[in-house]
Protein backbone atom coordinates (compact mmCIF):
# COMPACT_ATOMS: atom_id res chain seq x y z
CA UNK A 1 0.00 0.00 0.00
CA UNK A 2 1.40 3.36 -0.98
CA UNK A 3 1.42 6.43 1.23
CA UNK A 4 -1.07 8.08 -1.15
CA UNK A 5 -3.48 5.12 -0.90
CA UNK A 6 -3.17 5.02 2.87
CA UNK A 7 -3.87 8.74 3.15
CA UNK A 8 -6.82 8.42 0.78
CA UNK A 9 -8.33 5.57 2.78
CA UNK A 10 -7.93 7.48 6.05
CA UNK A 11 -9.57 10.49 4.45
CA UNK A 12 -12.52 8.40 3.26
CA UNK A 13 -13.04 6.92 6.74
CA UNK A 14 -12.97 10.37 8.36
CA UNK A 15 -15.12 12.09 5.73
CA UNK A 16 -17.83 14.15 7.41
CA UNK A 17 -21.36 12.83 6.79
CA UNK A 18 -24.81 13.66 8.06
CA UNK A 19 -25.75 11.49 11.04
CA UNK A 20 -26.30 7.95 9.71
CA UNK A 21 -28.58 6.63 12.47
CA UNK A 22 -32.11 7.52 13.64
CA UNK A 23 -33.19 9.50 16.65
CA UNK A 24 -33.87 7.28 19.66
CA UNK A 25 -37.64 7.31 20.02
CA UNK A 26 -40.29 4.79 21.06
CA UNK A 27 -40.58 3.80 17.39
CA UNK A 28 -36.85 2.99 17.35
CA UNK A 29 -37.20 0.52 20.22
CA UNK A 30 -40.39 -1.04 18.85
CA UNK A 31 -38.82 -1.67 15.44
CA UNK A 32 -35.60 -2.89 17.02
CA UNK A 33 -37.39 -5.44 19.22
CA UNK A 34 -39.47 -6.63 16.26
CA UNK A 35 -36.34 -6.93 14.12
CA UNK A 36 -34.84 -9.00 16.91
CA UNK A 37 -37.89 -11.26 16.96
CA UNK A 38 -37.71 -11.64 13.17
CA UNK A 39 -34.03 -12.52 13.46
CA UNK A 40 -34.96 -15.44 15.69
CA UNK A 41 -38.02 -16.68 13.78
CA UNK A 42 -36.68 -16.07 10.26
CA UNK A 43 -33.49 -17.99 11.02
CA UNK A 44 -35.56 -20.96 12.24
CA UNK A 45 -37.85 -20.68 9.19
CA UNK A 46 -34.95 -20.80 6.72
CA UNK A 47 -33.13 -23.59 8.54
CA UNK A 48 -36.03 -25.91 9.32
CA UNK A 49 -39.08 -24.99 7.23
CA UNK A 50 -37.19 -24.47 3.97
CA UNK A 51 -34.55 -27.06 4.84
CA UNK A 52 -31.54 -24.91 3.98
CA UNK A 53 -29.62 -26.03 7.05
CA UNK A 54 -27.59 -23.87 9.39
CA UNK A 55 -24.42 -23.56 7.29
CA UNK A 56 -26.12 -22.74 3.97
CA UNK A 57 -28.51 -20.30 5.65
CA UNK A 58 -25.61 -18.59 7.41
CA UNK A 59 -23.69 -18.19 4.14
CA UNK A 60 -26.69 -16.77 2.25
CA UNK A 61 -27.63 -14.34 5.00
CA UNK A 62 -24.00 -13.21 5.44
CA UNK A 63 -23.75 -12.41 1.72
CA UNK A 64 -27.03 -10.49 1.79
CA UNK A 65 -25.91 -8.59 4.88
CA UNK A 66 -22.63 -7.68 3.19
CA UNK A 67 -24.50 -6.38 0.14
CA UNK A 68 -26.98 -4.27 2.13
CA UNK A 69 -24.25 -2.98 4.44
CA UNK A 70 -22.09 -1.95 1.48
CA UNK A 71 -25.03 0.05 0.13
CA UNK A 72 -25.70 1.57 3.56
CA UNK A 73 -22.08 2.67 3.90
CA UNK A 74 -22.24 4.50 0.56
CA UNK A 75 -25.08 6.72 1.75
CA UNK A 76 -24.25 10.13 3.19
CA UNK A 77 -27.28 10.39 5.47
CA UNK A 78 -29.79 8.31 7.39
CA UNK A 79 -32.26 6.51 5.11
CA UNK A 80 -34.84 4.49 7.12
CA UNK A 81 -35.33 1.65 4.62
CA UNK A 82 -31.61 1.00 4.18
CA UNK A 83 -30.80 1.36 7.87
CA UNK A 84 -33.51 -1.01 9.09
CA UNK A 85 -32.83 -3.57 6.36
CA UNK A 86 -29.28 -3.80 7.66
CA UNK A 87 -30.55 -4.14 11.24
CA UNK A 88 -32.88 -7.01 10.25
CA UNK A 89 -30.09 -8.86 8.45
CA UNK A 90 -27.64 -8.20 11.29
CA UNK A 91 -30.25 -9.71 13.61
CA UNK A 92 -30.53 -12.84 11.47
CA UNK A 93 -26.76 -13.22 11.02
CA UNK A 94 -26.06 -12.58 14.71
CA UNK A 95 -28.54 -15.32 15.58
CA UNK A 96 -27.01 -17.74 13.07
CA UNK A 97 -23.43 -17.10 14.23
CA UNK A 98 -24.39 -17.81 17.83
CA UNK A 99 -26.37 -20.91 16.86
CA UNK A 100 -23.53 -22.21 14.67
CA UNK A 101 -21.02 -21.91 17.51
CA UNK A 102 -23.35 -23.65 19.96
CA UNK A 103 -25.00 -26.27 17.72
CA UNK A 104 -22.40 -27.16 15.08
CA UNK A 105 -19.17 -26.45 16.94
CA UNK A 106 -20.46 -27.67 20.30
CA UNK A 107 -19.30 -24.60 22.21
CA UNK A 108 -21.29 -24.12 25.41
CA UNK A 109 -23.75 -21.24 25.61
CA UNK A 110 -21.90 -19.88 28.63
CA UNK A 111 -18.66 -19.78 26.64
CA UNK A 112 -20.27 -18.17 23.57
CA UNK A 113 -21.87 -15.56 25.83
CA UNK A 114 -18.47 -14.72 27.33
CA UNK A 115 -16.79 -14.67 23.89
CA UNK A 116 -19.33 -12.28 22.40
CA UNK A 117 -19.27 -10.08 25.51
CA UNK A 118 -15.47 -9.86 25.18
CA UNK A 119 -15.71 -9.10 21.45
CA UNK A 120 -18.21 -6.32 22.15
CA UNK A 121 -15.99 -4.90 24.88
CA UNK A 122 -12.98 -4.87 22.53
CA UNK A 123 -15.09 -3.10 19.89
CA UNK A 124 -16.14 -0.43 22.38
CA UNK A 125 -12.56 0.06 23.58
CA UNK A 126 -11.25 0.44 20.02
CA UNK A 127 -14.15 2.74 19.10
CA UNK A 128 -13.57 5.01 22.10
CA UNK A 129 -9.80 4.99 21.66
CA UNK A 130 -10.17 6.22 18.09
CA UNK A 131 -13.18 8.52 18.40
CA UNK A 132 -13.36 9.49 22.10
CA UNK A 133 -17.10 8.80 22.12
CA UNK A 134 -19.56 5.92 21.90
CA UNK A 135 -22.55 8.17 21.31
CA UNK A 136 -24.81 7.15 18.44
CA UNK A 137 -25.70 10.81 17.97
CA UNK A 138 -22.27 11.36 16.43
CA UNK A 139 -22.16 8.69 13.70
CA UNK A 140 -20.92 11.27 11.22
CA UNK A 141 -17.92 9.50 9.64
CA UNK A 142 -17.61 6.12 7.93
CA UNK A 143 -15.10 4.95 10.54
CA UNK A 144 -17.60 5.63 13.31
CA UNK A 145 -20.28 3.89 11.29
CA UNK A 146 -18.07 0.81 10.89
CA UNK A 147 -17.51 0.70 14.65
CA UNK A 148 -21.26 1.16 15.13
CA UNK A 149 -22.24 -1.79 12.92
CA UNK A 150 -19.55 -4.01 14.45
CA UNK A 151 -20.99 -3.23 17.90
CA UNK A 152 -24.53 -3.88 16.66
CA UNK A 153 -23.53 -7.30 15.29
CA UNK A 154 -21.89 -8.34 18.55
CA UNK A 155 -24.87 -7.12 20.60
CA UNK A 156 -27.16 -9.37 18.54
CA UNK A 157 -24.84 -12.37 18.83
CA UNK A 158 -24.35 -11.74 22.56
CA UNK A 159 -28.07 -11.32 23.13
CA UNK A 160 -28.81 -14.55 21.28
CA UNK A 161 -26.30 -16.54 23.32
CA UNK A 162 -27.39 -14.98 26.63
CA UNK A 163 -31.07 -15.47 25.83
CA UNK A 164 -30.59 -19.15 24.90
CA UNK A 165 -28.46 -19.64 28.00
CA UNK A 166 -31.24 -18.35 30.25
CA UNK A 167 -34.30 -19.82 28.52
CA UNK A 168 -32.87 -23.22 27.50
CA UNK A 169 -29.81 -24.18 29.51
CA UNK A 170 -31.07 -22.64 32.75
CA UNK A 171 -34.54 -23.98 31.96
CA UNK A 172 -36.52 -20.81 32.68
CA UNK A 173 -38.63 -21.08 29.52
CA UNK A 174 -39.58 -18.43 27.01
CA UNK A 175 -42.26 -16.59 29.00
CA UNK A 176 -40.19 -16.26 32.18
CA UNK A 177 -37.17 -15.21 30.11
CA UNK A 178 -39.17 -12.53 28.32
CA UNK A 179 -40.54 -11.21 31.62
CA UNK A 180 -37.08 -11.23 33.18
CA UNK A 181 -35.35 -9.37 30.34
CA UNK A 182 -38.32 -6.99 30.10
CA UNK A 183 -37.87 -6.19 33.78
CA UNK A 184 -34.17 -5.54 33.22
CA UNK A 185 -34.99 -3.15 30.36
CA UNK A 186 -37.49 -1.31 32.56
CA UNK A 187 -34.83 -0.99 35.26
CA UNK A 188 -32.35 0.47 32.75
CA UNK A 189 -34.97 2.97 31.58
CA UNK A 190 -35.65 3.96 35.18
CA UNK A 191 -31.91 4.46 35.72
CA UNK A 192 -31.73 6.63 32.60
CA UNK A 193 -34.65 8.78 33.78
CA UNK A 194 -32.95 9.10 37.16
CA UNK A 195 -29.87 10.60 35.53
CA UNK A 196 -27.66 7.65 34.56
CA UNK A 197 -25.33 8.12 31.59
CA UNK A 198 -27.34 8.15 28.35
CA UNK A 199 -24.71 6.37 26.25
CA UNK A 200 -24.19 3.58 28.81
CA UNK A 201 -27.90 2.99 29.36
CA UNK A 202 -28.54 2.97 25.59
CA UNK A 203 -26.03 0.20 24.93
CA UNK A 204 -27.17 -1.87 27.91
CA UNK A 205 -30.78 -1.58 26.73
CA UNK A 206 -29.73 -2.42 23.18
CA UNK A 207 -28.09 -5.63 24.36
CA UNK A 208 -31.06 -6.60 26.56
CA UNK A 209 -33.65 -6.07 23.82
CA UNK A 210 -32.03 -8.90 21.83
CA UNK A 211 -32.81 -11.74 24.29
CA UNK A 212 -36.12 -10.02 25.12
CA UNK A 213 -37.20 -10.02 21.47
CA UNK A 214 -35.84 -13.53 20.88
CA UNK A 215 -37.77 -14.86 23.87
CA UNK A 216 -40.94 -13.27 22.52
CA UNK A 217 -40.25 -14.76 19.09
CA UNK A 218 -39.76 -18.24 20.52
CA UNK A 219 -42.79 -17.86 22.78
CA UNK A 220 -44.99 -17.02 19.80
CA UNK A 221 -43.56 -19.44 17.25
CA UNK A 222 -42.51 -22.57 19.12
CA UNK A 223 -44.89 -25.55 19.53
CA UNK A 224 -46.95 -25.71 22.71
CA UNK A 225 -45.11 -28.83 23.86
CA UNK A 226 -41.88 -26.77 23.79
CA UNK A 227 -43.38 -23.99 25.89
CA UNK A 228 -44.52 -21.76 23.01
CA UNK A 229 -47.89 -20.63 21.69
CA UNK A 230 -47.58 -22.61 18.46
CA UNK A 231 -48.09 -19.74 15.97
CA UNK A 232 -45.20 -20.99 13.84
CA UNK A 233 -42.14 -19.26 12.43
CA UNK A 234 -43.84 -18.37 9.14
CA UNK A 235 -46.79 -16.53 10.62
CA UNK A 236 -44.70 -14.80 13.28
CA UNK A 237 -42.04 -13.66 10.80
CA UNK A 238 -44.57 -12.37 8.25
CA UNK A 239 -46.63 -10.52 10.86
CA UNK A 240 -43.63 -8.80 12.43
CA UNK A 241 -42.06 -7.95 9.06
CA UNK A 242 -45.35 -6.35 7.99
CA UNK A 243 -45.39 -4.17 11.10
CA UNK A 244 -41.73 -3.22 10.62
CA UNK A 245 -42.39 -2.30 6.97
CA UNK A 246 -45.39 -0.15 7.92
CA UNK A 247 -43.47 1.70 10.64
CA UNK A 248 -40.41 2.27 8.44
CA UNK A 249 -42.66 3.56 5.64
CA UNK A 250 -44.29 5.96 8.11
CA UNK A 251 -40.91 7.22 9.32
CA UNK A 252 -39.67 7.60 5.74
CA UNK A 253 -42.60 9.88 4.96
CA UNK A 254 -42.81 11.86 8.19
CA UNK A 255 -39.04 12.01 8.91
CA UNK A 256 -39.88 12.06 12.63
CA UNK A 257 -36.77 10.07 13.53
CA UNK A 258 -34.25 12.28 11.71
CA UNK A 259 -31.39 13.92 13.59
CA UNK A 260 -31.24 17.25 11.80
CA UNK A 261 -27.76 18.22 12.91
CA UNK A 262 -24.88 16.06 14.05
CA UNK A 263 -24.53 16.32 17.79
CA UNK A 264 -21.12 16.84 19.25
CA UNK A 265 -19.49 13.84 20.88
CA UNK A 266 -20.48 13.53 24.51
Amino acid sequence: MTLTQSTSERSALSEELLNKVPQITLAFWVIKIMATTVGETAADFLIFNLGFGLVATSAIMALLLAAFLAFQLRLREYVPVSYWLVVVFVSVVGTLVSDYMADDLGISLLTTTIVFAAALAVTFVAWYANERTLSIHSITTRRRELFYWAAILFTFALGTAAGDLVSEQFGLGYLISALMFGTFIAAVYAAYKAGADAVLTFWIAYILTRPFGASIGDLLSQPTNNGGLGLGTTGTSVAFLAVIAAMVAYLSVTKKDRIETAASAN
